[in-house]
């Protein structure tokens, strides 16, 4: 496949499941019952939602400084804040693209070389992806008797069983390809664990990495916290147990990888996980919606200020 044809799909396919999952969730949920349940929120909580994800993206800014000073640059911290929130609102346009246009910010504004301030980047990816499989352990350990039940209901046993089998040994049919293979995928995969390897590594080699590790630990948990304290905004979701907070929190932030910024996608993710726990799904997708549309005008604003400011501020302090 030509590249040009490679980008294309890249940038249009994500845009094309966006819109198609936008129409699903319409046809679950009617624009103007969304609408009531818009109208009907408590508003306390979605603000309060949105100022603990403000605080986890003012965190992530703080973090990356740390990264940044062993290599002996010492940005701005305006300059670190604003590149962060430029990043999310450009990967409303072109998945992952933002990462890219963060890093040359840096080199633009602070001149830190791109490849060093990209890799920074990667591997601050890597510590939060760390801390994704640690919140999906935690949530298999307090609801192992829910999930196990909800799966011997769903699932025959012995399916069960035949799959986990199955599953092992792919893994170690892919262990044994990937360590032993020369292809050029075998090569890539390896190239990537290898990275992920060294970004672990590096954290610990870090002067400032219990502050680094704080951080990454505090940016998780205004994620989960604002995605809890927004389910009190919607009456309907009274009581819902803390289980399906966090399972429907994973679902959720694996969906935003789907489409661009999760757009679609993200109502679908909480839908999906809250049926597993028989949570009615109006409520769910209405959910949903409100958790992605406060967190996305949260950044579009600030993304966009951001850029507008970028350039003033750095002529300004220039």
């Amino acid at each position: 496949m030509k590249p040009s044809i490679k980008r294309i799909l890249k940038i249009t396919l994500p845009i094309l499941l966006g819109v198609f999952l936008i129409w699903y969730s319409l046809s679950k949920v009617s624009f103007s019952e969304l609408l009531v349940y818009f109208k009907n929120a408590d508003y306390f909580w979605i603000v309060l939602g949105m100022f603990f994800g403000l605080l986890s993206h003012l965190s992530r800014a703080h973090r990356w400084r740390f990264q940044l000073e062993p290599m002996g640059y010492h940005i701005k911290l305006p300059n670190s804040i604003m590149a962060v929130f430029a990043t999310y609102l450009i990967n409303y346009t072109i998945p992952r693209a933002g990462e890219v246009a963060r890093a040359s910010i840096l080199t633009t504004y602070e001149g830190v070389p791109f490849e060093k301030g990209f890799g920074t980047i990667v591997a601050e990816r890597v510590a939060d992806l760390i801390v994704v499989f640690a919140i999906i352990a935690l949530t298999l350990f307090l609801q192992f008797d829910f999930i196990l039940s909800f799966l011997t209901k769903s699932f025959n046993p012995k399916s069960i069983v035949i799959g986990l089998l199955i599953f092992l040994i792919a893994i170690l049919i892919f262990v044994f390809y990937i360590r032993k293979g020369t292809s050029g995928i075998a090569l890539k995969i390896k190239t990537f664990i290898k990275g992920l390897t060294e970004g672990v590594l590096s954290i610990f080699k870090m002067e400032k990495k219990w502050a680094f590790i704080f951080h990454t630990l505090f940016i998780w948990t205004m994620y989960v916290l604002m995605f809890y304290v927004t389910s009190f905004s919607v009456a309907e979701l009274d009581g819902i147990p803390f289980g399906a907070i966090l399972i429907g929190f994973i679902s959720a932030s694996f969906s935003i990888a789907a489409t661009n910024g999760g757009i679609g996608s993200y109502p679908i993710a909480v839908y999906a996980a809250f049926s597993i726990f028989g949570i009615p799904e109006d409520p769910s997708i209405a959910f949903g919606w409100i958790v992605w549309t406060s967190q996305t005008l949260v950044l579009v604003v600030l993304g966009g200020l951001s850029l507008l400011l970028l350039p003033i501020y750095n002529k300004v302090k220039g």
